[in-house]
C-alpha cells in the first residue's frame, strides 16, 4: 500500500498495527518477510522471514543466495584476522552461511556463534538480548589453539543476527567482547542482517567505525491497541545444561570454526523429484543445512526448516504448529512452524544429542505429514 507518497508494509495483528516504511534495499518487504504475533508481553510482533529457513520451510537454494547477497557487501578491506559471530539461536546457520560465503575475501577468519546451551569449554563473555524469549547469550573461546589466538587478535568484528530492531542486542555484545573477553585489538565492525529496522542506531551507539550490511532498511512504527490482552508467554529463557547430553561434534560453531565440516548424513541419498523436508534443531542448523543443499543438489525438492524455542501464536505468518518438549533434557516447550499443514515425501530431523532424546509428540507429529521420518543423529 501508499502512506504519503511511499510505499508501506501494513499489517494489522490482534494487539496492534505495524507499518514499515522502506528506507534502502532492492527487495520488496513482502519477499523478505511476513508477521506474525509473539507470546511475548515485551514485544507483540515478530518479523517473520521467508528466507530464513527457520520458521518458513524454504528452498536451500533460496537460502544460499541470501548469503551470498549478503557477503557481497562486505566490505573487502576490512584488518584481519576477522571474527565471524553468529546469534543463538535464529542466526547461527545466518552466520554459518556469509561466513562460508566470505571464506573466498578473506584469509584469516574464524566463526563463533552464541549459544544458550553451555559446552565442555572456557566461558569468553556473557551479553543479553533484551527484548528476547530468551535473553542471555554464552560466547565461548574456541577450542582450538590455533583458532582461540586469532580470535584474541581479531581486528574485524562481523556480528549477524536475523534482524535488528534497534541494535541494542549488537552494541551490548560488542560491549561484552571488548570488556569481558579482552578483545582490544578490534578496530571495525560489521554488523550483518537480513532487515534492518535499526535507522542510525547502531551507527550513533557503537564506539568503533561500523558498516551495516543487509537485504532492506527501513523504519517501523507500532501502534499498540488500547484493549490489546498481554501475551503469556512460556517459560523458555533457560540458558542452562538439561539433562541429556549434548553428542554431536562441536565443529560447526560453538567452539569455534575455520572451514565447514560437511560431514553430517554423508551416505543419505534422494530420489529425483522427492519431497524432503531437512528439520535442523534448536542450535544445530548449519550442518543440517549443508545436508539439504546435497539433496538439492541431486534433484530432490527439498526444504529446509527447524525446531525452535521461539513461541509464536498461530495465525497471520504462522498457518501451523507442533509443540513439543525439547531434546537437550531442559523440559522446555520447542516448535515446528509451517510443517503441520504440509505433505512430504521424507523428513530428516537433525539432532546433536542421542536418537531418543527426540520427543514422541513430535515424532507422531512429523509422521502425520510424511510416511519416512527419520533421526539423523550428529556423531
Amino acid at each position: 500500500m501508499m502512506l504519503n507518497g511511499k510505499p508501506v508494509y501494513r499489517k494489522e495483528l490482534t494487539s496492534g498495527i505495524l507499518t514499515v516504511t522502506p528506507t534502502g534495499g532492492t527487495f520488496s518487504l513482502d519477499s523478505l518477510f511476513d508477521i506474525a504475533e509473539r507470546r511475548n508481553p515485551k514485544r507483540a510482533f515478530l518479523f517473520v522471514s521467508k528466507i530464513l529457513g527457520r520458521h518458513i520451510p524454504i528452498s536451500p537454494a533460496i537460502m544460499r543466495s541470501a548469503y551470498q547477497q549478503l557477503a557481497q557487501q562486505l566490505p573487502v578491506d576490512l584488518p584481519q584476522p576477522v571474527l565471524f559471530i553468529g546469534m543463538a539461536e535464529t542466526a547461527v546457520g545466518l552466520g554459518a552461511g556469509v561466513f562460508d560465503e566470505a571464506l573466498t575475501l578473506f584469509n584469516d577468519v574464524v566463526y563463533l556463534t552464541s549459544t544458550r546451551h553451555p559446552v565442555d569449554g572456557e566461558l569468553m563473555c556473557e551479553f543479553k538480548e533484551d527484548h528476547s524469549h530468551a535473553t542471555d547469550h554464552l560466547l565461548y573461546h574456541p577450542a582450538d589453539p590455533f583458532l582461540r589466538a586469532h580470535v584474541h587478535n581479531a581486528r574485524s568484528l562481523v556480528l549477524i543476527d536475523d534482524e535488528a530492531t534497534t541494535g541494542k542486542t549488537f552494541i551490548n555484545l560488542l560491549q561484552a567482547l571488548r570488556t569481558q573477553a579482552g578483545l582490544t585489538a578490534v578496530e571495525r565492525v560489521v554488523t550483518v542482517t537480513l532487515t534492518d529496522w535499526s535507522g542510525s542506531a547502531i551507527t550513533e551507539q557503537c564506539p568503533l567505525p561500523v558498516t551495516p550490511v543487509s537485504l532492506v532498511q527501513g523504519d517501523w512504527h507500532w501502534e499498540k491497541k488500547a484493549d490489546a490482552p498481554v501475551p503469556v508467554m512460556p517459560y523458555v529463557n533457560v540458558t542452562a545444561t538439561g539433562s541429556v547430553p549434548i553428542t554431536g561434534k562441536q565443529s560447526w560453531g560453538r567452539l569455534g570454526m575455520s572451514v565447514p565440516a560437511r560431514d553430517l548424513g554423508t551416505s543419505i541419498t534422494a530420489s529425483d523429484g522427492e519431497k524432503i523436508l531437512v528439520l535442523g534443531s534448536g542450535e544445530f542448523v548449519w550442518e543440517p543445512l549443508l545436508l539439504a543443499e546435497r539433496l538439492e543438489v541431486q534433484g530432490a525438492d527439498v526444504r529446509f526448516s527447524c525446531t525452535t524455542r521461539s513461541p509464536i501464536s498461530t495465525g497471520f505468518a504462522i498457518k501451523s504448529a507442533i509443540t513439543f518438549t525439547d531434546n537437550y533434557g531442559l523440559g522446555i516447550p520447542n516448535y515446528v512452524y509451517n510443517v503441520a499443514h504440509q505433505h512430504f515425501d521424507r523428513i530428516l530431523l537433525c539432532i546433536e544429542t542421542p536418537a531418543e532424546s527426540v520427543d514422541p509428540t513430535l515424532l507422531a507429529a512429523l509422521k502425520a505429514v510424511a510416511p519416512n521420518v527419520e533421526v539423523i543423529v550428529y556423531e
